[in-house]
């Protein structure tokens, strides 16, 4: 316990120290002195600045944290004895008030081994080690070792690649290296030529696709096809045998020493000059195997054809390379098709939402005046249906095209409505929007688009006759009644948006919003004597519009909450939020029970059914929410999973900072450290603070007794949470080098956990979750929000049982 409470007075005072100096006092160089022809010695030399100490590698109980070497053990060698050290200083240390044996200067570690294979030739380690002067101790550090047998490679300097340098002996392994042509064959068609260039002893594997254990295959990827250019025919590649491969023990396709590969494309549009393109490849030799990948910016006139869309530096690609995972075994499992569970859903609440709006002040009255215009206007019944007909569809599709603008956005880059949702910018504006939205509805003011537009749709309307001018009143119809289909819109707009469905949801949700608004006015038309049964206009719009009112605060509360989330300010803690929440219930029951008017309310003479009823449901609600302001197990409020922060963001003193108290880890390594050390299988889960259904998994699913006790027990789960926008400190920050050829910088958490799942799962919602082994074999098929708790039982079940097999 001393230990672990030393380390963390270290990590403070470091932290505090480290704005003004960033302290390197070790620097490590490996080198390796043969002894027989099947032993040697790895030897571990640490240059240590003055005044600074470097511990032994033992200490006294409560002591520092000792030096510690463990190596990559392999079937081609054994470790021969313990790691010995030199002879030290033994002090009375004044930090930690006890004899402790100590290094000054330098020290050297030697570890012998006994070489089983005379193949070996590279072996790896890490050592951790902690070091302090008179005054301090820097946090414990760790630092990967490479030790080369062979007698040309003896010395590397491990503390180099640590520091973000860059030497001749660097560890970001290069083997390929990739020129590109082009052959002109016609005005329209080219021969994109890719030349690979092999290092010696290094293997480039062929295009051909080997199932279960054979290596990943060379894949080109052409960014900016679309419709400038089309691909003829495959790739073509050298013709070569299968050759026995040492590292799959399988027959395989590989090349050596160099390989050509040759694209014929057909040009669709003249103008196109550049072909954007990637590769991604496996290399291998008889020690280890690397995934590559290289854009290219082709121009096709021949210029600059080498030159790479863009460039990181090599600090950058080690901190990239280490988010792929190498996850084995995923084309076993079918891809979980995330988007279905819930596309369904938010078009029926577009569609309630087109139901809510046509029972405002607004549109209502506009009913039966525009399908009465149509039916005696138009000269004959069949036509005047026809023209009411095609005035609710172009109703539908105004709403529709609304939607077509952020297609473009999801199209440019995945990632961006992802971003665009959990913006704290935007968060906040849509706070400031919907209370906005929500004394309008209160009838403060109103909300209105300019009436020049309405007046000058409605004259060309008048003019232009037919289905344009038909067009032309839907239009205005959408114009003229935005003032009470704006916020509902708004609120469709916010909730798609900081929704995993991105633009495809929004255009469901605005097809669903617009098919309800557009029926009435067909239907009434097809059969006018329903216009009968519509009650009258009259004062119970103005009850709608004030009730959609506090539904408006409500919501723009968990815009609020979203932002509080990602930037951890914690203003609106659950029950800071819950409290709110029924402040806002009492001020709507109030004003159903007629104790509080608003400005557009006229005398109320008596309360109706409508009032009473919704007035007790509001009542009910508020009794629902009281015990999620407690610290009891009824806290957890099922029916509004999702909506409230989750219930570990909470004012009172909670253990852990995991949904449900469940032991969980937010740092990749560290949980995969965990279930190494418990043997147990991971749990990945792509999750997000302002990710609704991720709440609800948490609050509906896990919480469930049967999978609460799976988790707890058989499994280490990791929450990689991908809208954290807490920035990563600027050593972790980094550039990664996309497909496409653009840049992504890595400013935060978030970023670093997104591009992880993008690159390794090619999926990009949340929640999301994997089952992994140790080595990171898939243990089951991917999946997403399961609200079924025996599916998702039987899914981690499934999984558990693969581990054990």
């Amino acid at each position: 316990m001393k230990k672990i409470l030393i380390a963390f007075c270290s990590l403070i005072l470091f932290s505090i120290t480290a704005k003004a100096q960033v302290f390197e006092p070790v620097k490590w160089k490996t080198s390796v002195e043969k002894i027989s022809d099947t032993e040697y010695d790895l030897i571990s030399s640490a240059t240590i600045d003055k005044g600074w100490h470097l511990y032994s590698q033992n200490v006294p109980e409560d002591g520092p944290i000792p030096t510690t070497f463990n190596y990559t053990i392999s079937s081609k060698f054994e470790l021969n004895g313990n790691t010995l050290e030199d002879k030290g200083h033994t002090v009375d240390d004044p930090i930690f008030e006890m004899k402790i044996k100590y290094f000054g200067d330098k020290a050297e570690f030697r570890q012998r081994i006994k070489v089983l294979n005379q193949e070996l030739s590279i072996v790896e380690g890490e050592v951790e080690f902690m070091v302090c002067d008179d005054s301090k101790c820097l946090p414990p550090d760790l630092v990967s070792l490479i030790f080369k047998l062979n007698e040309n490679d003896k010395n590397r300097d491990s503390g180099n690649l640590f520091n973000g340098g860059k030497d001749e002996n660097s560890q970001f392994l290069q083997p390929v290296t990739w020129k590109t042509s082009v052959k002109k064959i016609s005005d329209t068609e080219y021969d994109i030529i890719y030349n690979a260039s092999i290092e010696k002893d290094w293997h480039l594997y062929s295009q051909e696709e080997i199932e279960d254990i054979g290596p990943i295959p060379t894949e080109f990827i052409y960014a900016n096809k679309a419709n400038s250019y089309e691909l003829i025919g495959k790739t073509t590649e050298p013709n070569v045998a299968p050759i026995y491969d040492k590292v799959f023990e399988l027959d395989v396709k590989y090349f050596s020493d160099n390989a050509g590969f040759v694209q014929r494309i057909k040009l669709k549009d003249a103008s196109i000059a550049t072909i954007n393109s990637e590769v991604f490849f496996m290399t291998c030799n008889d020690e280890k195997c690397i995934n590559g990948e290289k854009s290219f910016r082709i121009a096709l006139d021949g210029s600059q054809t080498n030159q790479t869309t863009a460039s990181v530096d090599e600090r950058s690609k080690q901190m990239s390379e280490a988010l792929f995972l190498n996850v084995t075994g995923q084309d076993q499992y079918e891809v979980e098709k995330v988007e279905e569970k819930s596309n369904f859903t938010i078009f029926l609440l577009g569609f309630l939402g087109g139901l809510i709006a046509l029972l405002t002040p607004c549109v209502f009255p506009m009913i039966p005046l525009t399908v009465s215009f149509f039916t005696k206007s138009a000269g004959s019944n069949q036509k005047g249906i026809a023209n009411s007909v095609m005035y609710g569809f172009f109703i539908f599709l105004i709403y529709v095209l609304l939607s077509l603008p952020f297609h473009l956005l999801d199209s440019l880059d995945p990632e961006i409505l992802n971003n665009v949702s959990t913006n704290v910018t935007l968060n906040i504006i849509f706070f400031i929007i919907f209370i906005a939205f929500a004394f309008s509805f209160f009838g403060y003011y109103e909300l209105t688009l300019p009436s020049s537009w309405s007046n000058a749709l409605d004259s060309k309307a008048n003019k232009i006759g037919g289905l344009i001018g038909v067009f032309f009143m839907a239009l205005t119809l959408a114009i003229v009644s935005f003032s009470c289909t704006g916020p509902i819109l708004g609120t469709l707009l916010g909730s798609s948006l900081t929704s995993d469905g991105g633009a495809t949801q929004l255009t469901l949700g605005m097809s669903g919003f617009g098919l309800a608004l557009a029926l009435p006015f067909t239907l009434f038309a097809m059969f006018p004597k329903w216009l009968n049964s519509l009650p009258k206009s009259g004062g119970w719009l103005n009850t709608v519009k004030v009730v959609l009112g506090f539904i408006e605060l409500a919501l723009a509360l968990k815009f609020l909450s979203n932002a509080d989330l990602v930037e951890h300010w914690g203003i609106l803690k659950r029950e800071v939020f819950l409290g709110l929440w029924i402040i806002i219930g009492i001020g709507l029951a109030l004003y159903l029970f007629g104790k509080i008017k608003f400005p557009h309310d006229g005398p109320l003479q008596k309360l109706g059914k409508g009032r009473i009823t919704t007035g007790i449901l509001t009542i009910a609600f508020v009794i629902y929410l009281i015990p999620g302001m407690t610290n009891t197990k009824h806290a957890n409020l099922e029916l509004l999973s999702g909506f409230p922060p989750p219930m570990f963001y909470s004012l009172y003193d909670k253990t852990s900072e995991c949904p449900l108290d469940l032991n969980c880890y937010k740092n990749l390594d560290e949980g995969i450290a965990a279930a190494k050390a418990e043997n147990k299988p991971i749990m990945l889960d792509f999750t997000g603070w302002a990710c609704v259904n991720c709440r609800k998994m948490e609050e509906q699913v896990w919480s469930k007794s049967k999978v609460y006790d799976m988790l707890s027990d058989n499994y280490i789960i990791i929450s990689l949470y991908v809208d954290d926008r807490k920035e990563l400190s600027e050593d972790q920050q980094f550039e990664y080098l996309k497909p496409t050829g653009s840049v992504k910088k890595i400013k935060t958490i978030g970023d670093k956990w997104a591009t992880l799942q993008t690159i390794n799962f090619k999926n990009n919602s949340q929640p999301f979750y994997v089952l992994l082994d140790h080595d990171m074999n898939m243990l089951n098929e991917t999946t997403a929000y399961t609200p079924n708790v025996d599916e998702y039982f039987d899914w981690l079940k499934k999984g558990l049982e693969s581990f054990i097999k």
